[in-house]
């Protein structure tokens, strides 16, 4: 049966930034294909590049918002007109890492910020930073879009934030990995829990050939060290059948994610230990009706109250 998947505004306003280097298929650029009857009426929110801003555009590409000097990486609107993402600080250089993850009103006024992970060295100075990439979710909606009854809250609450830490793991590598690094603030400032999944690397389910490959070579980049999962994603599992059935994998605290390179999909407790998977190896019999994944995004599981609620929804460019 073929796979079919829906392709949300969020991941959309991930994967635009990608996308707008591309030459477009359809000129002149803005709006150039609008079927009323085909879609649902919105608005989607993306990053310009060229302005350093957050943009909101209704469906027939009309500016409805920017929000200046806010970038995304994603960019996130919250209900009363708040947006989430990059603040004006702006990326580390040479790393794909946002300096400070930001809140701010309509009228672009910050009203949480948060960037006190870890201190890296700019010049002679030491620089608090976040080292956030790729995805956050605030506490109250587990995926980051609207779902019956699961409102993010915005003047309270936790929010799971991807980040990166340096690592020197010998059971992986002898080389420094750029390890995916995935904590939870609180509103205050405070770290509240923290996973480095190198200290699961033996519950990913690679195989000995790939672990002998990942040692020699964890995916060292000219703009860091070992990418060797690149996680592009991450939501909490949010609330569910299996879970009310009994199924502590799928505790709504848990935290579901996508690592890109590795081609796995994965769910991590609040212990760290990865209670679910799939991926590396999609050869295993278990998988054969998905198939090969391959640079996946945005693996998250169908909240409560939308349709296929509990199924988990993948983007897959292998399609």
């Amino acid at each position: 049966m073929k796979k079919r998947f829906i392709l949300s505004a969020i991941i959309f306003s991930i994967l635009l930034p990608i996308v707008s280097f591309a030459y477009p298929t359809v000129y002149p650029t803005g709006t150039t294909i609008y079927k009323p009857d085909k879609c649902w009426s919105g608005y989607t929110v993306y990053k310009d590049y060229v302005r350093n801003s957050s943009v909101l555009i209704d469906m027939n590409g009309n500016e409805v918002k920017v929000w200046e000097g806010m970038g995304g990486f994603p960019s996130k609107v919250l209900p009363g007109g708040y947006l989430m993402g990059s603040g004006p600080a702006g990326r580390r250089k040479g790393a794909q890492e946002e300096i400070e993850v930001v809140q701010v009103d309509w009228n672009n006024n910050i009203v949480w910020r948060f960037d006190h992970a870890e201190q890296i060295k700019e010049g002679d100075k030491l620089v608090w930073n976040s080292r956030q990439h790729h995805d956050f979710q605030r506490e109250g909606n587990p995926v980051g879009y609207y779902s019956p009854g699961l409102t993010p809250l915005v003047d309270r609450g936790k929010t799971l934030i991807l980040s990166h830490k340096d690592v020197i793991n010998p059971n992986i590598s002898p080389k420094e990995l750029c390890d995916d690094y995935i904590y939870e603030v609180d509103w205050e400032g405070n770290i509240v829990w923290e996973w480095l999944p190198s200290d699961s690397f033996d519950d990913m389910g690679f195989s000995e050939s790939n672990r002998k490959l990942i040692y020699k070579n964890p995916n060292v980049t000219g703009r860091s060290g070992g990418d060797w999962l690149h996680i592009n994603s991450l939501s909490y599992v949010g609330p569910n059948r299996f879970y009310d059935k009994g199924d502590e994998r799928f505790h709504p605290e848990n935290i579901i994610w996508s690592a890109r390179e590795a081609n796995i999909i994965g769910i991590t407790n609040r212990k760290g230990d990865v209670v679910w998977r799939v991926g590396p190896d999609y050869s295993d019999p278990r998988f054969k009706k998905i198939g090969q994944i391959i640079g996946q995004h945005h693996a998250h599981m169908i909240p409560e109250g939308l349709p296929g609620a509990g199924n988990i929804m993948v983007f897959d460019i292998s399609e």
